[in-house]
């Protein structure tokens, strides 16, 4: 492997590691993440174009997802992904992860989420590419992380009580 060294955890450390991934071309690496995020969100949810506003994920002892659609145009969909870590689902959402939908491009891009605001409010100065990407991956390698955790705990989703159950 060369002079390519792995990182050592100390005991009672825990080292992320999204850290640790760092690839070269960041553009195509960030393109073929947003592509596996889109394909693992549909696989997550099937009838995510369905929904009308809001849905809720269970699974066998583990906690709840929640869906919110923000917005919806021909093209795109804004909806918000996030776990419900308590009873009162306005109490602790998080990752709160807002992702945009390119329905005909088959990406999902993150644009922010519960730690991170959104690029434009955090690189004012559109020159700052090298950081703008290494941001954006930050946000998106996550994602595509969190969905591989969620895929594999079964999820099945529903519309909340009292909404029309999909849009026909």
């Amino acid at each position: 492997m060369g002079n390519l060294q792995r990182p050592r955890l100390l005991p009672g450390k825990l080292i992320s590691v999204m850290s640790f991934v760092n690839p070269v071309n960041k553009s195509i690496c960030l393109e073929q993440v947003c592509e596996s995020n889109y394909q693992k969100l549909l696989k997550l949810i099937p009838d995510l174009m369905a929904f009308k506003e809001a849905a809720i994920g269970h699974a066998p002892h583990h906690t709840t997802l929640h869906l919110e659609i923000i917005e919806r145009t021909p093209y795109t969909m804004t909806v918000e992904l996030s776990h419900c870590f308590s009873r009162n689902q306005d109490e602790f959402l998080e990752p709160a992860v807002r992702i945009r939908i390119y329905l005909d491009a088959h990406l999902a891009e993150v644009l922010s989420d519960h730690a991170r605001a959104g690029v434009a409010q955090v690189f004012k100065d559109p020159g700052l590419s090298r950081e703008i990407m290494n941001y954006k991956w930050r946000l998106n390698y996550f994602l595509q992380k969190w969905l591989d955790h969620c895929l594999k705990k079964d999820y099945l989703f529903s519309s909340y009580a009292g909404q029309a159950e999909i849009v026909v």
